[in-house]
Order: structure tokens, then C-alpha cells, then sequence
């Protein structure tokens, strides 16, 4: 077995970058800290300013183009972890909650947080293993197909 490089170098090795802080669309913080963890708010798909898709998973939005929006919801969500915690070298993930606009017949919610999941486990090896829950609902803000919000713990704080 081989040692997890750091989320950092991991990013690189995916050809990821973290993007900038979404800016909220409402009066919150992207992201807080209390004591050893930090929360974040729902963060959306938002790339270069503009939600990746609009609509419901089942109805316009495919499975396959929901779990991309999970992952960039997760990549937004890293963004906010980091600008609260710093180094994400001391962060672990510990609960994922992702919301997905679907249609009363689409059952494959799992799947589409999976996009989220599998990104956190991917840049931060073992510290990305997280319980989660994925949960249809009827709309999200802006039309937004996935909401991802996300509780990390700093590993180091006193």
C-alpha cells in the first residue's frame, strides 16, 4: 500500500484545480468553522459563474450529467473547507448530505452523490471516507439539478 500523496498533489494528479469560493446567492457564509469542524453550505454546481445544468434528474438532466454536477459540487465544497481550514492536508470528510432534484420516479439518487463521494475519496484518500445521505427533493436553489453540503473535521485543531 502505498502513501496517499495529499490532497493537494492529488488535485494536480486529477487535472483538478480548486476553484474560487462560489459566492452566496443569499445571506450566508460559504462555509464555518466551530471548534474542530467546519461546515459548509449547500453548494451548488456552479463553473465560471453559471450552474453546469438547470432541472430535474429524470426529466431534461441525466443520471450520468447529475453525478458531474455532484462533482463539481464537491470540488466547490473543497473550496470553501479550505478557506476556513487552510491546509487541506489536515482535513478529513465526515458527513456528505447531497439533494438532487429528481422527478417522483427516479430512484437513483446514490448513484448521482456518488460523483461527490468518489471525488472526496479520490483527493483525500482515506480522510474522504464519509457517511452520507442522498435525498430527492422536489427543486433547489436556481434550479439547480444537486446541492452538495459537506462536515469536515481539521485533524489538528487543539
Amino acid at each position: 500500500m502505498t502513501a496517499h500523496p495529499g490532497p493537494e498533489a492529488r488535485l494536480v494528479e486529477l487535472g483538478l484545480s480548486v476553484p474560487d469560493v462560489v459566492p452566496p446567492v443569499a445571506a450566508y457564509v460559504p462555509a464555518t468553522r466551530s471548534g474542530a469542524y467546519v461546515y459548509t453550505a449547500g453548494q451548488l454546481p456552479m463553473r465560471d459563474g453559471a450552474l453546469m445544468a438547470t432541472g430535474k434528474v429524470g426529466a431534461g438532466v441525466s443520471a450520468e450529467e447529475a453525478y458531474a454536477c455532484a462533482r463539481q459540487c464537491a470540488l466547490n465544497a473543497i473550496a470553501a473547507i479550505r478557506s476556513v481550514a487552510g491546509d487541506l492536508a489536515k482535513v478529513r470528510i465526515v458527513k456528505v448530505v447531497a439533494f438532487v432534484a429528481s422527478t417522483p420516479d427516479f430512484t437513483g439518487q446514490p448513484g448521482v452523490a456518488n460523483g461527490a463521494s468518489e471525488l472526496f475519496g479520490d483527493v483525500f484518500g482515506d480522510a474522504g471516507v464519509h457517511a452520507r445521505s442522498a435525498v430527492g427533493v422536489p427543486v433547489l436553489p436556481l434550479d439547480a439539478p444537486v446541492e452538495v453540503e459537506v462536515v469536515a473535521e481539521i485533524l489538528d485543531a487543539g
